[in-house]
């Protein structure tokens, strides 16, 4: 019988509690207003369109970071003390995104809500980067049978823009706060950079 990485399944199951938590705590925000004569209309519930618009946005982020991570720790074998921070300080700053969020939700126009939420998705991906990085170069830490060149480069390439698109939306955030928003929400320079690599990519291959 094949021996548990029990230090390894520790840090996972750890990772997706805290990422639940995370998750779940986003929703607390979601509440209708005043109530006008004491009867709920449609225009009362769609009043705190701002704060519905932020939920959804972060629900996306944490989902496709908690994804990553489990794709990564489905090719990875063993940890150590480094990669162990690492995500520590990926979950730190995965838990500040319900504050940051709820800045956007009561701010969602002003530059400091949608920059602090902008620098907070850097940093995830930052360290989303240095985790990924850090096994790609140490070929013990991964999976043979799981793993191969193709697998560690396109990681990495999705890793790096998504942080490419964390950073437009930091820079954008100073002139246009909805340009950042929907730029974080539809990754849409991820999307046409990922497409034209993958393309060259397969025309490489063919």
């Amino acid at each position: 019988m094949k021996e548990k990485n029990l230090e390894l399944e520790r840090l996972v199951f750890f990772c997706d509690a805290v990422v639940a938590i995370a998750i779940t705590l986003l929703a607390l925000d979601l509440k209708v207003g005043h109530v006008t004569n004491g009867h709920l209309s449609f225009a009362d519930i769609i009043q705190p369109w701002k704060t519905f618009l932020a939920f959804f946005l972060s629900f996306l982020n944490i989902a496709s970071f908690w994804k990553n991570h489990h794709v990564f720790f489905a090719h990875i074998k063993k940890i150590d003390e480094p990669l162990l921070w690492y995500n520590i300080f990926w979950l730190f700053f995965i838990v500040m995104l319900p504050f940051t969020t709820s800045l956007v939700g009561l701010y969602f126009f002003d530059t400091p809500a949608i920059f602090l939420y902008s620098l907070n998705t850097l940093i995830i991906t930052c360290f989303q980067n240095i985790i990924w990085d850090y096994v790609a170069i140490r070929p013990d830490y991964l999976k043979e049978n799981t793993v191969d060149e193709s697998i560690i480069y396109n990681m990495r390439l999705y890793c790096n823009l998504d942080m490419l698109n964390a950073i437009i939306a930091v820079f954008i955030s100073f002139f246009s706060p909805v340009v950042a928003f929907i730029f974080l929400l539809t990754k849409l320079p991820l999307i046409l950079i990922a497409r034209i690599f993958f393309k060259s990519s397969k025309d490489m291959i063919k």
